[in-house]
């Protein structure tokens, strides 16, 4: 269950509007009293979807959906799909979304991933060393691939593909 007061939180996990019409403040409160928040031992918190014990991260930047477009959910899917990966067993961080913070070293601390996936996101936005296109770095801790985003993609099968090839090596290693 979540538990949360923050209108950024409920808007990123609400997809419709919700209008009041005579409720009493105590209904609203018990309502939002199944929801907790998404805190860690890093004291910030983070808007996120799935599940990070599994120390795999995807890091986007969509500013019109609280993760994908549903034409990028959909080939997300189905791409960690047949890595044996599902949306419940990998974390996915938008930071468009202006509660979740842009620093390497907070998502880092927060999330603790082994491997990191930038879906469009350039690395030197985030104050790390310059990473080709379907490339990844390794650092002590975690290795981080820099790719396109899926509208990229989308719009050039070559990059699917090149992205296609080395992201089975980089999750199976």
């Amino acid at each position: 269950m979540l538990h949360t007061h923050n209108p950024v939180a409920l808007q990123a996990l609400m997809s419709e509007t919700l209008f009041s019409h005579g409720e009493t403040v105590e209904q609203a409160e018990s309502v939002s009293a199944h929801i907790e928040p998404i805190s860690q031992t890093s004291g910030e918190e983070f808007i996120y979807q799935g599940d990070k014990s599994n120390g795999v991260l995807f890091i986007l930047r969509y500013a019109d959906y609280p993760y994908f477009s549903p034409q990028a959910e959909d080939a997300f899917v189905k791409t960690i799909g047949a890595l044996q990966l599902s949306l419940q067993n990998v974390a996915i961080v938008n930071l468009a979304n202006p509660h979740n913070p842009n620093d390497f070293k907070q998502i880092m601390s927060f999330f603790q991933p082994r491997k990191i996936t930038l879906l469009g996101v350039e690395p030197a936005s985030l104050k790390l060393p310059h990473i080709a296109h379907n490339a990844y770095m390794k650092g002590r801790v975690a290795t981080v691939f820099h790719t396109f985003s899926f509208e990229e993609m989308f719009a050039d099968t070559a990059k699917k593909r090149a992205f296609w090839m080395e992201f089975k090596t980089f999750i199976g290693s």
